[in-house]
């Protein structure tokens, strides 16, 4: 299966999910689904079965609403069966709709409450710099809203400072935050904490794979445009979405667009 169907089945998948939990963050989920595929399918090289390894990478989901894109994933490579998906949000499953780190194979961190998954990143960024742990790499994806939160800022400071060239951050630019806080030139700010930064297409595997693999005597920063709610054109870019589920028609709308527009949105892929 290529990539391009692949994240598609992902998403028919998590817009599913949702329609039958009656509830998700589906576009958010769809945001960042094809950054989370390139990281489990080309990036992190994770297994369940090595998953306590002291020397695997890290990957942590800091906007952790968007749980269903990392639910999905993490079931397709194994870490739980897929059919736990149709649990997601019911009493007694393990799927919640924040990723819980006691409950969930394969979660280094609990989050949800915005701006706390880049400061985790970087203090386990800076323990494995200090037990000499050279071959682990921590990557996390941070959502443009919480980019208004200090303790990003604090935390970026912290990383430049120790030189931690072991972490990435992965921002998810999907223009969200734009009627609250416009943050304009993102690199240019990146760039004055003194972090190597890269802009990119989000939704173009070959390019999210270029920026992941670099090496760099810094912290890596991925600004990455994105489209809110990305394949289907009844979400995209729809504040009224954030956090919904649809009806039965709106999901036989959405599926329909999902096999009509996938074509369009990688077509640089």
């Amino acid at each position: 299966m290529n990539k391009r169907n692949h994240t598609k089945k992902l998403k028919k998948r998590i817009v599913k999910t949702a329609f039958q939990a009656g509830e998700g963050h589906i576009p958010s989920a769809f945001s960042i689904l094809d950054i989370l595929w390139v990281l489990y399918d080309k990036i992190l090289k994770i297994t369940p079965g090595k998953y306590g390894h002291p020397e695997r990478n890290r990957f942590i989901l800091s906007k952790g609403h968007a749980s269903l894109g990392l639910y999905a994933v993490l079931g397709e490579k194994g870490f739980f069966s897929s059919q736990e998906l149709e649990k997601f949000a019911q009493y007694g499953s393990f799927l919640g709709g924040h990723p819980d780190r006691n409950k969930v194979p394969g979660i280094e961190a609990s989050t949800g409450s915005l701006g706390h998954g880049l400061p985790i990143s970087v203090g386990i960024a800076l323990g494995l710099k200090i037990k000499k742990i050279k071959r682990a790499k921590v990557y996390t994806i941070i959502g443009d809203g919480e980019c208004n939160e200090g303790t990003i800022w604090e935390s970026l400071l912290l990383a430049s400072h120790h030189q931690l060239n072991n972490l990435h951050c992965i921002v998810d630019f999907n223009h969200s935050t734009d009627r609250a806080l416009g943050l304009k030139n993102l690199k240019r700010k990146f760039l004055s904490f003194g972090w190597d930064t890269r802009v990119i297409d989000g939704h173009n595997h070959k390019q999210i794979f270029s920026a992941l693999k670099r090496e760099s005597k810094k912290p890596i920063a991925v600004i990455a445009n994105t489209i809110k709610g990305a394949g289907s054109r009844l979400m995209e870019n729809n504040p009224a979405w954030h956090h919904r589920s649809p009806t039965k028609e709106e999901l036989k709308q959405i599926l329909k667009e999902l096999d009509q527009h996938e074509k369009t949105i990688y077509k640089n892929n």
